[in-house]
């Protein structure tokens, strides 16, 4: 049984949802917590027996922190609870995959959840593995993040171990009654999760085994299974079409590069959205050499592209009311016989030509292809998203997106519409005096700037040359929030995080809407 603990100046304080457990110990579960050292800090598990109190042998009380101030960190306080609370009862469960079920009491895999209830607001009585969560779940946007926190927290990626745990416990989320709105909200929560666990095991995947036409395999498979439109351009099609980008970053690999187009479209629409992810399934830095160090977690720079898809599936089971593009350009930057060579001049779609004096500036130069190519879809509004520079962790540290636009409306709106999501973002500025630096002397323009400061700026100032004339834009830097190196939080694994997919399905909604 999981339960809430909010962290007060007096000791801990016992979170909605936890009476019932208090009544049945007798009313000393506070003071049984505070003795054992628990202070409902954020994360913070401790566990307990019942000794035959409850059905449940086990207690786990997850701190909420002091579980104050804007709704929006109230929400984002359930989900880490129910993440760490899930996780330290889960850890090493292998996670089946399994489809989502109708909301009520499910045998929960990766994407299932339930929602449970009895008369007395009790838990019912449940088999031994079943875990049970009471956590604040007053209304629906609790009720989801509670349930996206948990199915998250689960995650594991266990595709390349030799022994895999089985069994899987059946998590349960109890509520005060089941009403149609959080029967929705419970449906999104899974929606979200699938998506995210899309995402977590495409990054986590070894490059190996993930590289262009294997992608472009796997968004094939979703986008069949969703009802998506999908078009794939092999690398006959992107030298015919012009796509000098990413022709010429995946060049130097002895894999052809791809670009995906993914489309969900709502008849009646009256808004089109595109999203472009960067899709560099290795990175060594090509002729421009990374260090041995600065690759280890290279698998992880087709994050974005991996983001996109992800935002897709969950938008086409979610139906809102707007068009959605997703543009996957795939590559592997490498350094064979082939690859490109600093001061090389190339050729984007559409027939700006860029001198690359830097090949492990490359992600600019996938993402330029798809950003020219979707003036053909007429959006409203485009986002590209991508693993793109260093300077975004130098500057906003592992956890915080940077957001650049076009203006300061739609980078406000973006940064707005990813705290609602639960994805920190920061809104960056687009300073023209940083421009000049990359004027190339042969062509339109250089992919990097002699200047190394204010890289994720200069590069947002690159991508900026390629959109579409009119159409609003911003840029979306994830390089740290993709990959979790440390040790897992929250509802967050170590490894592949699914950063940016929730951000997306939530613009694709706010222009549903008419917010963006």
């Amino acid at each position: 049984m999981i339960i809430g603990v909010i962290q007060d100046p007096d000791g801990p304080a016992l979170a909605p949802g936890a009476q019932e457990v208090d009544e049945a110990l007798g009313g000393t579960l506070a003071g049984t917590l505070a003795a054992l050292g628990a202070t409902g800090a954020q994360d913070e598990v401790t566990r307990l027996v019942s000794g035959g109190a409850l059905p449940a042998a086990v207690i786990v009380a997850v701190g909420l922190g002091p579980f104050s101030g804007p709704e929006d960190a109230r929400l984002e306080a359930l989900r880490r609870a129910a993440g760490a609370a899930v996780r330290s009862v889960t850890a090493g469960a292998a996670v089946r995959r399994d489809a989502g079920g109708e909301t009520g009491s499910y045998e929960a895999g990766a994407g299932d959840t339930g929602a449970g209830d009895t008369a007395d607001g009790a838990p019912a009585s449940g088999q031994a593995g079943d875990v049970a969560i009471s956590l604040p779940a007053a209304d629906g946007a609790q009720a989801e993040a509670v349930a996206l926190g948990a199915l998250l927290g689960r995650y594991a990626f266990t595709r390349y171990r030799t022994s895999k745990p089985v069994g899987q416990p059946r998590l349960t989320l109890l509520v005060s009654a089941i009403t149609e709105q959080v029967t929705a909200a419970v449906r999104r929560a899974q929606v979200l999760a699938d998506a995210v666990t899309l995402v977590r095991d495409l990054v986590n995947t070894s490059p190996a085994d993930l590289y262009h036409e294997s992608f472009a395999a796997q968004a094939e498979q979703v986008a069949r299974a969703s009802g998506l439109e999908v078009e794939v351009l092999d690398e006959k099609a992107l030298a015919d079409g012009g796509y000098g980008g990413i022709c010429g970053v995946g060049q130097g690999s002895a894999r052809p590069p791809r670009l995906v187009r993914l489309g969900y479209t709502r008849p009646g629409a009256a808004r089109t959205v595109v999203f472009a992810g960067k899709g560099i399934t290795f990175d060594s830095g090509g002729l421009s050499l990374k260090s041995a160090k600065s690759m280890e977690a290279m698998k992880s720079d087709m994050g974005g592209a991996a983001a996109v898809l992800g935002a897709l599936q969950a938008v086409a089971a979610l139906q809102p009311d707007v068009n959605v593009v997703g543009y996957l350009p795939l590559a592997e930057n490498m350094p064979g016989g082939h690859a490109q060579r600093p001061s090389d001049v190339i050729s984007i779609y559409g027939g700006k030509t860029v001198e690359v004096l830097n090949t492990d500036a490359e992600g600019r130069l996938v993402l330029a292809d798809a950003l020219a190519r979707s003036a053909e879809d007429s959006p409203d509004l485009v986002i590209d998203v991508a693993t793109l520079t260093g300077a975004q962790l130098v500057a906003l540290g592992p956890r915080i997106s940077g957001v650049m636009a076009s203006d300061a409306e739609a980078c406000d709106a973006v940064v707005d519409a990813s705290r609602r999501a639960g994805e920190p973002a920061w809104p960056m500025p687009l300073p023209d005096e940083l421009r000049k630096g990359l004027d190339s002397t042969v062509a339109d323009i250089a992919n990097v700037s002699p200047d190394r400061t204010g890289g994720m700026l200069v590069a947002g100032l690159f991508l900026r040359e390629f959109v579409p004339d009119g159409v609003r834009w911003a840029h979306v830097d994830i390089a740290g929030p993709a990959f979790h190196e440390g040790e897992p939080y929250g509802y967050t694994a170590k490894g592949g995080t699914g950063a940016a997919v929730r951000m997306l399905v939530q613009i694709a909604l706010d222009a549903a809407e008419g917010k963006l």
